[in-house]
């Protein structure tokens, strides 16, 4: 069997670009969906709410099975579902057809995951949270993409089901590419760690902490990003714009991860990640008209590094949770963003009641709301460096005894 990891790499990175693209465009056709079909914002908070819970359940359900059945038939899964949820989307005819396109994307996105991280840990395990942060970066880049082609079609008068099918194009084409190669065994199989020791691992207190503190990371990061065009559409004309420029940015930062993680450890990086994300959030709900876009890129620089340096900090320190400790940490978040979207929506809606026409206060309100969770991951992440500060200065003195 011959492992081609580049190739392996760069189909995986394909697959993630059909799931950030899902993101990116659906962010930006939310209000003409609202308006197409007679939604009210807490009807747009349930269909987006569906795509980030169908995510976790895939990528549970992944991670349970994926050692067992091994990674190509999962993305196979995946593929099927991304092909259904997309025809679905552009066939779509009112609140329930949206909501089960989307459920299926996310139940891709969710598959796509639960294989494609695992894989990319096994392929190099010599640096796994550079190179995943490389094949995250194709989740900002994707959203960015997405945005571009939303606003470039909207300019060309082309309809949202021109702009959802686009979709389809690179679907087929990460489907074709993993059809034609080999794949390795996850890295918890090739190292021998069995079953019962990745359980035993998962109930780390270390990694139990780390998972908590991804719902938080996950919901600064991916809540935000889905809803920005809805809540500041009042305070500049081009709040679509914000999500290309803020991802641009996370694009770029996460291109960049090789030398940066040099400079600073991960748990370093997630606490000023924290610190910059709260600052980024503070600016988008304080700021207006154009000052907002100086928000938009301290925000991203804030999200950059979260989710790929969560995974890459739990299976690098904590390797014997293998693929299934990668996933539960994708599930947790996901879950997190799904229940928090949900929730938001109906605070969105009775915030504008009460404000009457002011849907500025409206969407500033949701984003004040939300700045508290980078706050309390400051104090998490600074507590996180002090324990792994003393954790290698015991492991340094074990060494010299």
């Amino acid at each position: 069997m011959q492992i081609n990891r580049t190739q392996l790499f760069r189909a995986s990175c394909l697959s993630l670009l059909v799931t950030s693209l899902s993101f990116g465009i659906r962010a930006g056709i939310l209000g003409d969906l609202g308006v197409k079909f007679n939604l009210d914002k807490e009807q747009l908070g349930q269909i987006t709410a569906t795509a980030f819970y169908g995510f976790p359940i895939a990528v549970v359900i992944g991670g349970f099975i994926v050692d067992a059945i091994g990674m190509k038939r999962l993305l196979v899964m995946a593929f099927i579902f991304h092909l259904a949820g997309i025809v679905l989307t552009v066939f779509a005819s009112g609140f329930w057809t949206l909501y089960i396109s989307t459920l299926l994307i996310g139940l891709a996105n969710g598959t796509v995951e639960a294989a494609c991280n695992p894989l990319v840990a096994s392929l190099y395990t010599e640096n796994k949270v550079t190179k995943l942060t490389h094949f995250h970066l194709w989740f900002p880049g994707g959203i960015v993409i997405g945005t571009l082609v939303v606003l470039l079609f909207k300019e060309l008068g082309l309809s949202w089901q021109v702009q959802v099918g686009v979709m389809l194009i690179p679907t087929i084409i990460y489907g074709y590419l993993f059809s034609k190669l080999d794949f390795p065994v996850t890295e918890r199989v090739a190292s021998g760690v069995s079953t019962a020791g990745m359980y035993k691992a998962l109930l780390n207190p270390l990694f139990i902490f780390m998972f908590i503190c991804m719902f938080g990371t996950a919901i600064t990061e991916l809540f935000t990003g889905q809803w920005i065009e809805v809540l500041l559409k009042n305070v500049t004309q081009n709040a679509l714009l914000l999500l290309t420029l803020g991802n641009g940015v996370v694009f770029l930062g996460r291109a960049f991860a090789k030398p940066v993680l040099k400079a600073v450890t991960p748990q370093t990086l997630l606490l000023i990640s924290a610190i910059l994300a709260a600052l980024g959030l503070y600016m988008l709900g304080h700021l207006d008209g154009t000052a907002v876009f100086g928000g938009a890129i301290v925000f991203g620089m804030g999200v950059c590094f979260f989710w790929p340096t969560m995974l890459g900090f739990v299976n690098t320190n904590m390797p014997a949770t293998g693929a299934l400790g990668l996933n539960l940490m994708g599930g947790a978040g996901m879950f997190a963003v799904s229940i928090y979207t949900i929730f938001m929506g109906g605070f969105y809606d009775r915030i504008q009641k009460e404000a009457g026409s002011d849907t500025t206060l409206a969407g500033k309100s949701v984003l004040n709301a939300t700045l508290v969770i980078p706050l309390v991951l400051i104090v998490a992440f600074a507590g996180l460096v002090l324990y792994m500060k003393g954790k290698s200065k015991k492991d340094a003195a074990a060494v010299q005894l």
